[in-house]
């Protein structure tokens, strides 16, 4: 089998890149290889699916300028035969607080945010707890709310790209690649458990937290790996007033979610690897605390449901890697190690992977900065202070 392009997981980037290659140019002949159509263990529906600007580096926060908005229409722009791809947007806000020890650089971030465009408030302990009474703020330095940002589907938004997608004309193949093949700088074909052999022009790895297995099929090491994370539903026995999608350095991250709230508590410390198992008490003994510490009305609250899920954690920076360069290859494209931020820039990279494909470079966004060089070089390019 021939394509122009054979991209390597068909969950929410994998898909975003077909439907960016297919809209940019529909002669392109696009096949996307993903082993599980079912999406049973796939990251993109475990994801919390929250969608912010609140970061430091300017690319991302580039990235987060583009995907937003484009999630804002997104129902009708994924419509397929008149069929609207709801997705759930809800522009609740998103709020970072700090203890008084990380003031100054989330004002140093405040700054790159207000200088980026992005809509932002700066809260003084007494300005969170005037707008957000419940919240104990005895040990906050300070807080920083954006009203434009909050969260939505992300089945909805997985779905809604592969249905757009196949309907423009991408090829959607339940197949697992068992190895690729390579040939001076090129990756020459890929081979499948079925038997199929696919030759590409361009092969795309957007297998997310397994994008170091297709990777090591080529002999590359790379430094992302399969973090586990656990999203809770969990509600409340008292009202609490409104909130955002509500975040801190100490990890804790949740948002309302229908009668409850949906987050939790992910950690660095978790060992890598492919687990799927739950910790029943992961809840109780971490991240109930931090909630009724926070909130005294948590006090009173139980977990109803625990879905594990899997980041692509890049240790070396934290960042997505994104484009060529990967052991020395002009056609083998990198687009993992998101480290918990793929769905939230799935449209943004989406576009700037169709432009490297199609022109050779990027258009819109530059991402050079999240290339391959800037690992054979040593130099990480880390978030400041966000999480």
């Amino acid at each position: 089998m021939k394509a122009d392009v054979l991209i390597i997981g068909g969950g929410a980037i994998g898909s975003a890149v077909a439907y960016f290659l297919k809209l940019a140019d529909p002669s392109v002949s696009v096949v996307v290889a993903e082993r599980d159509p079912t999406y049973g263990l796939a990251s993109t529906p475990r994801a919390s699916g929250g969608v912010r600007r609140l970061f430091s580096l300017p690319e991302n926060i580039a990235l987060s300028h583009f995907s937003i908005p484009f999630f804002e229409t997104f129902a009708e722009t994924m419509a397929v035969d008149g069929t609207p791809a709801e997705i759930g947007f809800r522009k609740g806000g998103y709020l970072f607080i700090v203890p008084p020890e990380a003031r100054d650089l989330l004002k140093a971030n405040f700054d790159t945010q207000q200088s980026l465009g992005v809509r932002v408030d700066w809260l003084e302990p007494d300005g969170l707890k005037h707008r957000f009474p419940s919240m104990h703020v005895g040990d906050l330095g300070a807080g920083v709310h954006s009203p434009d940002d909050g969260w939505l589907d992300p089945h909805g938004v997985l779905q809604g790209f592969r249905r757009k997608a196949r309907a423009l004309g991408a090829a959607f193949l339940a197949e697992t690649v068992t190895g690729l093949d390579r040939s001076g700088s090129r990756v020459a074909g890929a081979r499948c458990a079925s038997g199929l052999a696919i030759t590409a022009d361009w092969v795309v790895n957007a297998a997310g937290a397994w994008a170091k297995d297709i990777c090591a099929m080529l002999d590359i090491a790379v430094p992302i790996e399969p973090l586990r994370r656990y999203e809770h539903y969990f509600e409340c026995a008292e009202p609490i007033e409104p909130l955002p999608y509500l975040k801190d350095l100490a990890r804790l991250a949740f948002r309302p979610e229908g009668k409850g709230y949906s987050g939790g508590v992910p950690t660095l410390a978790e060992p890598r690897g492919y687990n799927f198992a739950v910790d029943h008490g992961y809840f109780d003994e971490v991240v109930w605390p931090a909630l009724a510490h926070r909130f005294p009305q948590f006090e009173r609250t139980r977990v109803k449901n625990t879905l594990p899920g899997l980041y692509d954690q890049n240790d070396f920076d934290g960042n997505v890697i994104i484009g060529p360069g990967a052991g020395g290859l002009s056609n083998f494209q990198m687009l993992a190690g998101f480290s918990g931020h793929g769905l939230m820039h799935a449209p943004g990279c989406g576009r700037a992977m169709a432009e490297l494909i199609l022109t050779g470079r990027y258009q819109t966004i530059d991402l050079a900065r999240f290339g391959w060089r800037r690992l054979a070089d040593g130099a990480p390019l880390p978030e400041r202070g966000i999480i």
